[in-house]
Order: C-alpha cells, then sequence, then structure tokens
C-alpha cells in the first residue's frame, strides 16, 4: 500500500485538506486500499484553520519519514513557516520521496528551497505575491498542476483533486484513476502527457448547461460524433453550442471530443488485451494510424509502448 502523508500547516484551508483522504482514501486496488493516507503536524493536537472549523490532528512529522508521498495543503502562512516543516520536506526531497502541495501550499515548498529552478503553479489570486516572494521559481499560474523533477504543485481548491487523481493515474493507471473520479463525482481525469512537466491540462469545466449532453457523447465515443449531432442532442445550434462548450470546458467541441477518445484510448491499452485496431475502434478514434499518432502526440509514446509500459491486465472488453 502506498503511504502517504499530508502536512496540516496553520491556518489549514479545510477544503484542501480534506482532497487527499477524498480522492486517495477511495481509491482500491484489486478490492484492496490502494493508499493509507495520514495528516500530520508539527504539533499534534489542535490547528488552527481559516474558517471556523477547529481541527485535530493525531500525527507528527515523524510519520513523514515512513511515507511514499508527502503532500502540503493549501495555508495561509506566509513567513512564518514552522522550521520543522521545512526540515521535514527537505527531508522528505532528500531521500527522493514524492512531494506535493495543493494550493498556497506551494508556498511553503518554495519556503523550504524545494521549487528553486523548477516549474510549479498555484492558487492564481496569490500569483503575482508568490512571483514577487521566489522569482527563481518558473511559476506557471495559467495550469491546473505541474510535475518538474518529482516535485508536483496545483492551483487552488479543486485543482488539487486533479492533482491526486494525476497520482492515482500515475500509480494505478488510468482505468483506476477514472473509477476514482467517478467515485468521488469529480470531471473525468484530465488528459496530460507522462513526460515530467504537465504543461496542458484539460481546464475545468465550469458550466452545467450542456452537461447532459457531455454525458450523452461520453458513452458513444466509438460512434462518428459531428458538431451538428452534438447541437441536435442539446437542442441548440451548432454556433450556440461552440460557444457554450468552449466557455464551459475550455475547448471547441471536436477538441473535447479528442481528448476523451484519447483517454478512452489509454484505458483500453492500459487494461485490456484488445488488439490495437479494436482498441482504435472502441475509442473513436478509427484507425491504428490515427491512435498511434494522437496517442504519440499526447504521450510520447507508440501504442505498444504505452501498453508495455502502463499495463494493468484485466479480461478484455466486448468489441461490439
Amino acid at each position: 500500500m502506498h503511504r502517504v502523508a499530508v502536512i496540516a500547516v496553520p491556518p489549514v484551508t479545510t477544503f484542501d485538506l480534506s482532497i487527499p483522504e477524498l480522492v486517495l482514501g477511495s481509491t482500491t486496488v484489486d478490492g484492496r486500499p490502494g493508499y493509507a493516507v495520514r495528516v500530520c503536524t508539527a504539533e499534534p493536537g489542535p490547528v488552527a484553520t481559516g474558517g471556523s472549523l477547529q481541527l485535530t490532528v493525531p500525527y507528527g512529522l515523524e510519520i513523514v519519514d515512513d511515507s511514499d508521498t508527502v503532500i502540503v495543503t493549501g495555508t495561509g502562512a506566509r513567513d512564518d513557516v514552522d522550521p520543522r516543516v521545512l526540515e521535514a520536506l527537505r527531508g522528505a526531497a532528500d531521500a527522493g520521496r514524492r512531494v506535493a502541495s495543493i494550493c498556497t501550499g506551494a508556498f511553503v515548498l518554495a519556503e523550504a528551497g524545494l521549487l528553486e529552478g523548477r516549474s510549479a503553479t498555484t492558487f492564481w489570486a496569490r500569483s503575482e505575491e508568490f512571483r514577487r516572494r521566489f522569482p527563481s521559481v518558473d511559476l506557471r499560474p495559467d495550469v491546473l498542476y505541474v510535475e518538474d523533477r518529482g516535485i508536483l504543485t496545483s492551483a487552488g481548491l479543486s485543482a488539487g483533486i486533479d492533482l491526486c487523481l494525476h497520482l492515482v493515474r500515475g500509480d494505478y493507471g488510468a482505468a483506476t484513476a477514472n473509477a476514482v473520479a467517478r467515485l468521488v463525482v469529480a470531471a473525468p481525469v484530465r488528459p496530460g502527457g507522462q513526460a515530467q512537466f504537465i504543461a496542458s491540462p484539460l481546464p475545468p469545466e465550469t458550466g452545467t448547461s450542456l452537461a447532459a449532453t457531455r454525458a450523452w457523447a461520453l458513452e458513444r465515443l466509438r460512434e462518428p460524433l459531428t458538431r451538428t449531432a452534438l447541437a441536435a442532442h442539446a437542442r441548440t445550434s451548432v454556433r450556440t453550442l461552440t460557444r457554450r462548450f468552449l466557455a464551459e470546458t475550455g475547448l471547441s467541441p471536436l477538441q473535447w471530443l479528442l481528448h476523451q477518445r484519447i483517454e478512452l484510448a489509454r484505458e483500453l491499452l492500459e487494461s485490456t488485451d484488445l488488439p490495437m485496431d479494436q482498441v482504435a475502434h472502441l475509442s473513436g478514434l478509427v484507425t491504428t494510424d490515427s491512435l498511434r499518432r494522437h496517442l504519440s502526440r499526447r504521450t510520447g509514446l507508440t501504442p505498444s509502448a504505452y501498453r508495455a509500459a502502463f499495463t494493468r491486465r484485466h479480461p478484455a472488453r466486448p468489441s461490439a
């Protein structure tokens, strides 16, 4: 079981603090928990929050040394981070443990010196402050999450869910990550390459007017869906459909469909033994050449290389 230490730095952003246990704690692999998540802090006991809630954290920083991944969640702390937290983070990074932050937790990682010369992101409303304080960090405020040489950071609030789903994908594959996303009623896992730097994940979906049409399309990815078909289902014009899709997903309808088809192809490659032509057919990419081209562009790997690297064998899905 993968062990995760979540460091609560007061005053804690309670929403952020709940995300790792919500997402990672919902992960099961072959019927068993995929993660053991524990929350710790420099001084176990009552921990101040940024709101009216009161928290009690039972574990001290000693659990960091017994963890595979260390996550710092959002905090109102800026200049007064407990030196013991900074020392624990440096020790974790030096030991080769995966270190991540959610929202303003990036300030803590930067204070510990872990983001020096790296790409990172944080809550957009604090990006100018972050850039002034840590000019040697390559701040990317326009992305949901960034991974650079074993250090991961995410933007604010719900982007932490995307980061945790990205961790699940890397640890257990797309099929497991997509199952967790459905379980916690989150948007599908944002597509991103397997490279160290995740430069362009899907933007968050911010509207619901086309949610039913998107759900309808997800059940029919193998079909030759067009903007006209999507507009007909949404009972709107193609122009209105395109405008709403862009407003709600940050993508055109066809770009969104391509993202989802590649995502399905990755899941099929990981979780089945289906031949490449069936993977292409079932995902809606139609041909093996199209599958190879789009997957290589997204991940840098051919379909066969991707399957060899990330496969988790399960019975093949029906090809009907």
